[in-house]
């Protein structure tokens, strides 16, 4: 049995909560960390745990009732809280995203390699059958090299989202609508994609005052095998559609499902190809369906890393850092005008928190 202690109970503690309940005969919450201690009351009867409440997160660290701690803390927050834990031997899963800057996802990489312990990072849509579909349509390459890929991350927020403190600044949240919400499409693209050599971007903040931060932001990223990807991250979309979708060399796949495959007809206009279409609808029906998903397949992941011995979880603090570095890239081209190259450096005005506090307001427009 897995003991985890959930630290931060806002919303997406609940979350959490019900992934975990899914599996209540592999672990059970020994322990709620909340500041005032109310939350906390609330979500341990809403959820019928039998467990402790704390309001310091150090009471928890050296707490032999604890294996795994699941962090659901603001941003800011991420780096010394999920360091501590790991140094102290204790698992941990962080929610997205991993850290507002490079220097503390390093530091919480070099945390687990000296506490020996498990870090993942929360990218629960890697865990739906309809985007691991399309990831197994274009590994198998029967679309072919993929030229084009778009990934529309449109969310709509009123001005009062940001009303809540930690909320629209680059000290709290660290960023906008590119590191809060356009996060989870960012990493599905690397986890398809790849990582991109060149980053080139625009953002501002057309419809917050109350912010900081951006809530519109457009990129360009350049592949090293010629291909191009573009990717807009709104909160000032209507609708909140979200998409993306692959040009392949020879056919278009997408999520929510979309196929369509073209083969040069005369004088080199489209001819829809049928054939391929139904062999790449077989390759994607093959795929069995997860048991769990989303949050609980997570879940499901990270507990398994943990009974096996393995460590292996699908996230890791690797791949959480890679969703990062990409955002930074997106921040520094926007900030600076300039196209950025990848991986970044050091010397990046994006790698390290006391940097980005004092450069990004100043770069930072409004539409």
């Amino acid at each position: 049995m897995i003991n985890v202690a959930l630290v931060g109970t806002g919303s997406i503690a609940g979350t959490h909560l019900e992934a975990f309940a899914r599996f209540k005969d592999r672990c059970r919450i020994t322990a709620l960390v909340d500041r005032s201690g109310e939350k906390a009351e609330k979500l341990k009867e809403r959820f019928g745990l039998d467990c402790a409440i704390y309001s310091d997160y150090e009471d928890v660290l050296k707490l032999d009732s604890v294996d795994l701690v699941s962090l659901c803390t603001p941003p800011s927050t991420h780096a010394n809280l999920a360091s501590a834990f790991l140094l102290a031997g204790k698992h941990v899963l962080v929610e997205k995203p991993m850290a507002p800057s490079l220097s503390e996802c390093d530091q919480m990489l070099e945390a687990a390699a000296k506490g020996d312990a498990l870090l993942s990072v929360v990218g629960q849509n890697r865990f739906y059958d309809p985007i691991r579909r399309v990831k197994q349509v274009l590994d198998a390459g029967l679309a072919g090299r993929i030229v084009h890929a778009e990934a529309n991350s449109y969310w709509w927020r009123g001005r009062s989202y940001y009303d809540v403190e930690w909320r629209g600044t680059w000290e709290s949240e660290g960023g906008g609508c590119v590191m809060n919400h356009a996060v989870h499409h960012l990493d599905l693209l690397l986890w398809i994609r790849g990582m991109p050599s060149e980053v080139q971007a625009v953002t501002v903040n057309t419809s917050h005052e109350n912010s900081q931060v951006e809530d519109l932001s457009i990129a360009i990223l350049k592949y090293p095998d010629g291909g191009l990807a573009q990717v807009t991250s709104s909160v000032v979309h209507h609708g909140e559609e979200q998409r993306l979708v692959f040009q392949g060399e020879r056919a278009k796949v997408g999520m929510p499902w979309q196929l369509y495959a073209s083969t040069e007809g005369d004088g080199g206009f489209p001819q829809r190809n049928p054939n391929l279409e139904a062999e790449i609808q077989q390759v994607a029906e093959e795929l069995a369906p997860l048991q769990y998903t989303g949050h609980a397949g997570q879940m499901d992941d990270v507990l398994r890393a943990i009974e096996s011995g393995s460590r292996q979880v699908m996230i890791d603090g690797i791949e959480g850092r890679k969703t990062i570095e990409l955002i930074m890239a997106i921040y520094e081209s926007s900030a600076t005008g300039k196209p950025v190259a990848l991986p970044l450096s050091k010397d990046s005005i994006f790698y390290a928190q006391e940097r980005i506090l004092r450069e990004a307001p100043r770069f930072h427009s409004k539409a």
